[in-house]
């Protein structure tokens, strides 16, 4: 039985991806759990299936086999238009490009994924974007285009958009990636303080410092989640491995 405390619950996922020539395993067999109320980051390697991860916990893909519940959906038999309605309603999402629309206001941007829900009026949008705003510290930008405003700033928009519809989980994709460090260190100091208020967040990230900062830290490697210890020793010998092949060919052009 799921347990009702999780958002996230990932038993035996995989996924495969085929050619005619070749099949990958992007994800192999990952069992992981997301409490309520929890901040995960994901990191590992490039090519260790992280970008893969995050798009089948976006719903915005499928998993080739196991079974994944979020906030109590059983996901994994659902058609797009399903996958569609869970996805606006239960996940926000923040972008290392923030995806705003240059022709939107701030306020337009932020308002946008419940313009795709129905039972909510124009005042209560309204008001559900005031407070997103208020919450990133951007409601003074509202009338504002993306092209106003700075990096930091659009990424603080976004974070807006994502939070607008009060959703079960936040999910954060190398959300500093587009950023200077003062910035990046600005947007991770706001996911801490919305984690310390309540959001559940997973954040998938190549920067080892930014994933320290998380309440828990999972790791990627070939596709599979691995303990810290098994993590270092595997990244240790694929580094070996890279540096003996380097060696080889400098012998061979020697």
């Amino acid at each position: 039985m799921t347990n009702p405390a999780n958002v996230i619950t990932l038993d035996g996922l995989r996924k495969v991806f085929q050619t005619d020539e070749v099949e990958t395993h992007a994800l192999s067999d990952v069992h992981l759990t997301v409490a309520r109320g929890e901040y995960v980051s994901i990191s590992g390697p490039s090519g260790c299936g992280k970008t893969t991860l995050l798009s089948i916990l976006g719903l915005l893909d499928t998993a080739s086999g196991g079974s994944y519940v979020l906030n109590g959906h059983d996901v994994a038999g659902l058609n797009a238009a399903q996958r569609a309605r869970i996805r606006n309603a239960e996940i926000g999402f923040i972008f290392q490009a923030f995806n705003l629309i240059g022709d939107l206001t701030v306020q337009e941007n932020v308002e946008l994924p419940l313009t795709y829900r129905g039972g909510i009026d124009n005042a209560e949008r309204r008001a559900r974007v005031q407070e997103a705003l208020e919450r990133v510290g951007m409601a003074h930008r509202m009338r504002h285009y993306p092209a106003q405003l700075s990096g930091g700033q659009q990424q603080r928009v976004a974070v807006a958009r994502a939070l607008v519809g009060r959703p079960a989980l936040l999910l954060a994709d190398e959300p500093t990636g587009n950023l200077d460090s003062r910035n990046g260190e600005a947007v991770m100091a706001l996911l801490d303080e919305l984690h310390k208020g309540g959001a559940t967040i997973c954040m998938v990230t190549h920067d080892a410092r930014y994933a320290e900062l998380a309440q828990r830290k999972v790791r990627l490697f070939d596709g599979r989640v691995v303990d810290e210890e098994t993590f270092d020793r595997l990244r240790r010998e694929d580094e070996s491995r890279l540096d003996a092949l380097i060696g080889q060919r400098i012998e061979v052009g020697a």
